[in-house]
């Protein structure tokens, strides 16, 4: 992941970025009201360089399933011209960015990778278990 920080402190693509991830936190909160979406978390948010398009990486609490996401996903992709026009009234841009929203897979990954990688060192560790406190493979 790159830094979002330059010498000079936030990019100005990263300031746009944080204020519109707090503003459609908000609007998503009072304005969608389409049970398919149910309770939205916005993950991240970037902003392409030339200010043409906010890619939303997006989560939904209580929404399982690659079908139910998806659906959720295609609401959220009709109502983003509507979510755009209201996030162009509350941050001052000449040009709004249009959104796309993405699903963020990371916090279902997340979990499961870690069960995996803990099975696996626990495997290691019943497999090296008569090894001495201390000494690891390559000494």
């Amino acid at each position: 992941m790159a830094l979002r920080h330059s010498a000079r402190g936030y990019k100005r693509t990263d300031r746009i970025a944080d204020q519109i991830q707090r503003d459609l936190a908000m609007l998503l909160q009072r304005e969608i009201k389409d049970p398919r979406v149910g309770m939205v978390t916005i993950n991240s948010v970037n902003v392409s360089k030339d200010l043409a398009y906010a890619d939303v990486y997006v989560t939904f609490m209580g929404i399982d399933g690659d079908q139910n996401v998806q659906e959720s996903l295609e609401v959220l992709d009709h109502a983003a011209g509507f979510l755009r026009s209201l996030l162009a009234k509350s941050i001052q841009l000449r040009v709004m960015p249009r959104l796309r929203f993405h699903y963020d897979h990371t916090i279902v990954d997340g979990p499961r990778m870690s069960r995996l990688i803990d099975q696996a060192v626990a495997k290691d560790k019943a497999r090296h278990g008569d090894d001495e406190p201390g000494e690891s493979v390559g000494e």
